[in-house]
């Protein structure tokens, strides 16, 4: 009887899986039908979800002024050009995040109960994934630079995420080597091998105690979620995925260290461009840094990650170093913006029906504040969304004013502004058929045009 508790047992299953072609770590084969089948006529939908670990320099971050004619903070004058399609957000918060430290991006996009024994819940972008794939060839792709990802599946478990942009590409844009039948006999050897995978674990489920069980439960989750994969490229097969002239794809299939961090930003951030242009997705997600480190920034002398910028206990070296991060990191989204709003599909600019929301899951990193996150709504100008302004929910009867601002990062000056309400109004303008979700309590009206 094989001893399902022991480690050899664990990295036997792991190494025959990983020996057939099926990584968990690339969740890059999603697809529902041919992209014949698309409706035509009707503009494609995309959100991408992008952020920042560690919150920002929040003495420098925040802006005094609310509505259409504020002035835009120091590190926030990057995107200066881009008043028109951004909406910089104050005072958006997760109630379940409060108090809670370097997990914050665990819940960024699912609204979750993090610090406990449930699973996390469905993360945004998975459920925009529903409404989106039968259109593409992927359901939604996961990047993070330091291999965190921000989704999570119907199950609460979390989607592997890919870091190296060469491998994205390829995923992408690359057709696999030996031809359709080759690809067609591997795809069907890989569901033979996770049927019987998931029929012996089945079996084996009947010896285990409770907790075994959970953890089993969550490893076929996972082996199942190979499995729809699997299925899914089956059906795009016979249709080729776009072609990219040789000096883009020259561009963008390398691998770059993070230690020159705005060129890697900047080829992700072009590979998303091309994936919504090409509409291989329309989901996505990235992960610029993990809470626990956050990379540093070495090509403008900032050497320290941002983890222990975030810890600066008011030192004047490390919050202008954090302020310069901040900065930085803002610039490279910046130029994420350039693009969606010089590149076209058929129907015009990306930018008019793409959501982009840039963030983090905390504000004040030094203690770990996270009840005024700093949230910026940008594009989806076709989707509805209007923009221009400084949306401040911090601003109540109660709001006292940003000199005292450390304590706002603490406890939520508005304990209606749900973070979660702002991602349902993304998801309704994506089409998910949800009038709640995770905590909401309403939508954010006021993104949104007449």
């Amino acid at each position: 009887m094989v001893n399902v508790l022991s480690q050899n047992w664990l990295l036997d299953r792991r190494h025959v899986l990983k020996g057939l072609g099926v990584s968990l770590a690339l969740p890059l084969l999603d697809c529902m039908r041919p992209l014949l089948a698309a409706d035509k006529g009707v503009r494609p939908k995309r959100s991408v979800f992008i952020y920042l670990p560690n919150g920002v320099n929040t003495h420098e971050y925040q802006m005094a002024t609310a509505g259409k004619d504020y002035q835009m903070s120091k590190p926030l004058q990057a995107l200066e050009k881009h008043r028109d399609i951004i909406t910089p957000l104050s005072g958006l918060y997760h109630p379940h995040g409060l108090g809670h430290h370097h997990n914050c991006s665990t819940i960024w996009l699912t609204g979750g109960k993090i610090g406990q024994s449930e699973r996390n819940t469905i993360s945004v972008d998975q459920l925009m994934a529903t409404v989106t794939a039968p259109q593409t060839r992927f359901a939604s792709i996961e990047l993070s630079n330091q291999g965190h990802s921000l989704s999570y599946n119907a199950d609460g478990i979390q989607l592997p995420a890919q870091r190296n942009p060469s491998v994205v590409f390829r995923e992408l844009f690359e057709e696999p080597q030996g031809g359709v039948a080759q690809q067609r006999r591997a795809l069907q050897r890989r569901g033979s091998i996770l049927d019987a995978v998931i029929d012996e674990a089945a079996a084996l489920d009947r010896q285990l105690g409770t907790s075994d069980k959970g953890r089993l439960e969550q490893y076929l989750t996972s082996v199942r979620e190979v499995e729809i994969r699997t299925q899914r490229a089956d059906k795009w097969l016979e249709v080729p995925r776009p072609k990219v002239e040789d000096g883009v794809a020259a561009q963008l299939n390398r691998d770059i260290s993070l230690e020159r961090l705005g060129e890697y930003l900047r080829t992700m951030y072009d590979i998303l461009v091309l994936a919504f242009q090409t509409d291989v997705t329309r989901v996505a997600t990235f992960s610029t840094g993990n809470e626990g480190t956050g990379p540093a920034v070495p090509e403008i002398g900032v050497k320290q990650d941002r983890h222990s910028l975030s810890h600066h206990n008011g030192n004047p070296k490390l919050l202008a170093d954090l302020l310069s991060s901040d900065t930085f990191n803002l610039q490279q989204f910046g130029y994420f913006l350039d693009r969606l709003r010089e590149v076209k599909d058929a129907d015009g600019p990306l930018i008019e029906t793409t959501m982009a929301l840039y963030g983090s899951g905390m504000a004040y990193g030094h203690s770990h504040g996270n009840a005024s996150l700093p949230i910026i709504l940008a594009g989806g100008t076709a989707l509805g969304f209007k923009h221009g302004q400084h949306l401040d929910f911090n601003v109540t009867k109660a709001f006292k004013g940003y000199d005292k601002h450390p304590g706002i990062y603490h406890s939520a000056v508005n304990n209606r502004a749900h973070l979660s309400n702002l991602l349902l109004t993304m998801a309704q303008k994506m089409d998910v058929p949800v009038e709640k979700f995770a905590d909401s309590n309403g939508t954010v009206s006021e993104v949104l045009g007449s």
